[in-house]
């Protein structure tokens, strides 16, 4: 008992700080709106104030369901703002648009709206409910022939004012139980996902993902046939060309024979060595064996350019978390290394709250980095997608290039 009393004082409180600051949040929303619809053409002040909106609209979706979350105790899923998976200069306008097109975020916004409203009507309650009582116990407490009510200006005796101003109070207070009993009953149904759209959702995820992976398969595939051909595949050819030339020297010409020999030998240990680094390619053994940092380390000294690397993991993710991050870093690099000129690249690992690493990849190059369907990036790009992460790039014309990846760490 004492445990639903506190609850419904909480709930009481909370409807009367939104009556003020939904009020205030919602009309700082309005104009924002309105300013940018009529300033667009200002000077860019317009783009700016549709920003700022756009923005608004997340963080007040955030700020209620973190709110009701805590308040009631209610299953509301944790999010990250909901982002562009685009990778040109597009992926910041894009991002905005989705926060205000996001289901999430509108139901958030209904919501906040919705109790912002039943606010204003708890603090009018709460208004005629002290009213009430003040205005009851002055007129028992006082001596006075007659009695003026405050809300009717009407005359009456002192039983009667009693009777209005204690029938005031409990009126106040049943109305601002009406209204935590209202929020108790909307927020499930807006904040919390029903079963049926959870699933919905998931299923969708999970087709998404698949298409990824099955996207990212086939980058990796025509990656390794492209090595394969034009690297490992000429160089055993020509290993068999080398010995059947030496095997026809053999009994005429011993001493060409052998250097023939030595020279399929050479290109051999050169085959071998190619295959060690395609193999390394599609899974690095250290990987497996001590983990991210270790191969990562690896990967940066076998750089052509310098890389501060700073690793700032604790334990170990689940295999397919650790590659989708390794191939990702060893993809950046390859491209600073081959295409921006750069001189310097800096990666930066770490854990985020929720469960999540994040890595950071910069170089100093010339920026202009795109993402081509079927290139590297893209290939990168699906595999983080299909391991549930993701990915964004930032790579304006002079540079810099920045590549985030964000993938959850189940370990």
């Amino acid at each position: 008992m004492r445990k639903r009393l506190g609850q419904l004082l909480a709930i009481a409180a909370h409807l009367a700080a939104m009556g003020l600051i939904g009020t205030v949040a919602i009309a700082l929303l309005i104009t924002a709106v309105v300013v940018g619809i009529g300033g667009l053409f200002a000077l860019g002040i317009g783009v700016l104030a549709l920003a700022l909106a756009a923005l608004g609209v997340w963080w007040i979706a955030w700020f209620e369901e973190q709110r009701v979350a805590s308040l009631l105790d209610l299953g509301v899923p944790e999010r990250p703002m909901p982002r562009s998976q685009r990778t040109d200069w597009l992926r910041i306008p894009h991002t905005l648009l989705i926060q205000v097109t996001d289901r999430a975020n509108l139901r958030s916004l209904l919501h906040f709206t919705i109790i912002g409203v039943l606010g204003i009507v708890t603090l009018w309650l709460i208004q005629l409910m002290v009213t009430g009582a003040a205005y009851g116990i002055a007129s028992a407490v006082m001596s006075a022939e007659t009695y003026v009510a405050p809300w009717f200006g009407l005359e009456t005796g002192r039983g009667t004012a009693v009777g209005i101003g204690f029938a005031a109070m409990l009126i106040g207070a049943a109305g601002v139980y009406v209204m935590t009993l209202a929020h108790r009953s909307i927020s499930p149904s807006l904040m919390v996902p029903s079963r049926e759209a959870e699933l919905t959702q998931r299923a969708e995820s999970a087709t998404q993902r698949r298409n990824e992976a099955m996207r990212a398969a086939e980058v990796e595939r025509t990656r390794i046939e492209r090595d394969l051909h034009d690297g490992v595949q000429p160089r055993l050819v020509s290993v068999g060309m080398t010995l059947g030339m030496a095997r026809s020297k053999l009994a005429s010409d011993p001493e060409a024979a052998a250097a023939l020999i030595d020279e399929a030998h050479t290109s051999t240990k050169a085959a071998i060595t190619e295959l060690r680094q395609l193999a390394r390619g599609i899974h690095p053994a250290v990987l497996s064996d001590r983990g991210l940092d270790a191969a990562l380390s690896a990967l940066a000294a076998r750089s052509h350019i310098p890389v501060h690397l700073d690793v700032r993991l604790e334990g170990r993710c689940t295999p397919e978390t650790e590659a989708a991050m390794y191939f990702a870093v060893a993809e950046a690099l390859t491209n600073a290394a081959k295409h921006s000129e750069a001189q310097s690249c800096r990666v930066t690992i770490m854990r985020r709250p929720g469960g999540n690493i994040w890595a950071r990849i910069e170089d100093d190059g010339s920026g202009g980095a795109r993402r081509i369907p079927g290139g590297g990036i893209d290939g990168v790009a699906n595999r983080v997608a299909a391991a549930g992460g993701t990915l964004s790039l930032t790579s304006p014309l002079g540079g810099p290039t920045t590549i985030e990846v964000s993938l959850p760490c189940a370990s």
